[in-house]
């Protein structure tokens, strides 16, 4: 049976990503095929690169990875994400889709065309730094002669994609709506707004899915919520060990199961 695994994004919050994958891999359950958007698709990378869930969170925990995507919030210009080209590569040398373990599908938006476009094989760094190439904060990613944004904005879980390759699929969604006031900032209000449009879409593809984990205590994380990096992996791991705690004796992936 193969698994496919499609990865959303969600800034900081993809750090929960890394902990799903944690406790799946502790099971046994390991995909054939990873798709993923933004956050999902930088957590994707590693993974499908063979990087070990729990070592890629000490990578990015000791380098402060993230800290690169952290964007200047004002109106002086836009982050070019670009310049960290070269960080990615020292974990992706080969800057290939062909260099992979694991068949990995990256979803982003082309700008230019205004339509989702997705990437799994050829050059590799530019489309994953497109993926996470939120509007308004970072610069487009040209790739050729088109501009390309952040895969949230037309795909923000791409299950659609395995569907064909794959017998069964597992989505995640890190980006929960959640509770909020009203009476919050300019720029909360933004974030919110963008995550409700968001997740309007990712509801669709939910229900592609024959296992959905959105672990809902995530709604209280921002984007850009680096330092509490480790506490999403565990609120992750939490959330896997749950759902898949509670699968039926005769579920087709209790079968692969180490232990429960």
């Amino acid at each position: 049976m193969k698994i496919g695994l499609a990865l959303s994004g969600g800034g900081a919050r993809g750090f929960a990503h890394l902990g799903i994958a944690q406790y799946m891999y502790e099971q046994n359950i390991r995909p054939d095929m990873i798709s993923g958007t933004s956050a999902g698709a930088i957590a994707g990378a590693f993974l499908a690169a063979g990087y070990d869930p729990k070592r890629t969170m000490e990578i990015i925990s000791d380098i402060n990875f993230l800290k690169f995507f952290r964007p200047a919030m004002s109106w002086s210009g836009l982050v070019n994400l670009e310049k960290i080209s070269d960080l990615l590569l020292e974990y992706f040398p080969k800057n290939s889709f062909s260099d992979f373990k694991i068949p990995l599908i990256i979803s982003t938006t082309n700008y230019t065309k205004g339509e989702n476009i997705n990437f799994e094989s050829g050059e590799l760094i530019k489309p994953l730094l497109a993926s996470a190439s939120i509007p308004v904060i970072f610069k487009p990613i040209m790739i050729g002669e088109e501009a390309f944004v952040d895969g949230g904005i037309t795909n923000n879980l791409p299950v659609n994609v395995l569907k064909s390759h794959v017998d069964f699929t597992i989505g995640v969604n890190c980006n929960p709506v959640g509770i909020s006031s009203p009476n919050n900032s300019m720029k909360d209000v933004l974030e919110r707004t963008m995550l409700m449009i968001i997740n309007y879409q990712t509801k669709e593809q939910a229900k592609l899915c024959d296992i959905f984990i959105e672990p809902q205590e995530l709604s209280k994380y921002k984007v850009f919520s680096i330092s509490k990096a480790k506490e999403m992996y565990q609120i992750g791991y939490d959330s896997a060990e749950t759902t898949f705690g509670q699968l039926a004796e005769d579920h087709p992936l209790k079968g692969l199961f180490k232990s429960v």
